[in-house]
């Protein structure tokens, strides 16, 4: 049996209530909760949440609600600690196999991504899947600022073409599979994980207000082109 949690807190400080505001037309959370219901992957759906606003929106979405302690509701908490918090929570009877988490700000996920990373994981002797994505430029040629002037993180990188370069990976922030039973002290970016390749038009962090404006142009462009 396979769980899904999706971590929804109510304290978002850079967009207020961002969890539940209105994205193209629907609450972002309704997102995700309805990908994981109309994948037909799990046997339960649940927000892991510390706010009745948010609980009550999920709820008419059609995921149940575990209300987490104070301690996981913070600016602080890690979203792994409130991952295993749900896992311990509701597998008392280790009744589920896999769980997912999904982020509550990932309009962009698509089920066939979901679906392979669950089939990945469960065909293999590793701990974890999730979504990833290449970087759009190559960060070895990548600089940082100092006092208003360039300094580059690898110099020796500078004459080498772009396409001469190793691609680099990033985290895509939409699902992270979990084989339940499988322990591992090895980190999330290891050889114990199979990253899911999402394309780039299909990623987008949602931190800021100028974020969240973007990722609803991208999102009506993807919806116009029936992508």
């Amino acid at each position: 049996m396979n769980l899904c949690v999706i971590p929804a807190r109510g304290g978002s400080k850079r967009i207020p209530k961002k969890n539940i505001k209105s994205f193209c037309g629907k609450p972002l959370i309704a997102y995700s909760i309805q990908t994981a219901i109309n994948s037909k992957l799990f046997d339960k759906v649940v927000v892991s949440t510390d706010s009745e606003e948010i609980a009550k929106v999920a709820k008419k979405q059609g995921a149940e609600i575990l209300y987490r302690p104070k301690e996981l509701a913070n600016d602080y908490a890690r979203s792994d600690e409130v991952f295993t918090h749900a896992i311990n929570e509701l597998n008392k009877e280790n009744k589920y196999q896999y769980a997912c988490m999904i982020y509550a700000t990932a309009p962009f996920l698509q089920i066939e991504y979901l679906k392979k990373g669950f089939e990945k994981l469960k065909n293999s002797d590793a701990c974890y899947s999730f979504s990833a994505t290449s970087f759009e430029y190559p960060i070895w040629r990548s600089f940082k600022i100092k006092e208003d002037k360039c300094e580059m993180f690898w110099p020796e990188n500078y004459p080498k073409r772009s396409q001469d370069l190793e691609e680099a990976y990033h985290d895509a922030g939409q699902f992270y599979w979990k084989k339940i039973d499988c322990k591992s002290n090895e980190i999330l970016f290891s050889k114990n994980s199979i990253p899911i390749i999402i394309p780039r038009y299909l990623v987008q962090d949602i931190d800021t207000m100028e974020d969240f404006i973007r990722a609803e142009n991208m999102y009506k462009a993807v919806c116009d082109a029936n992508i």
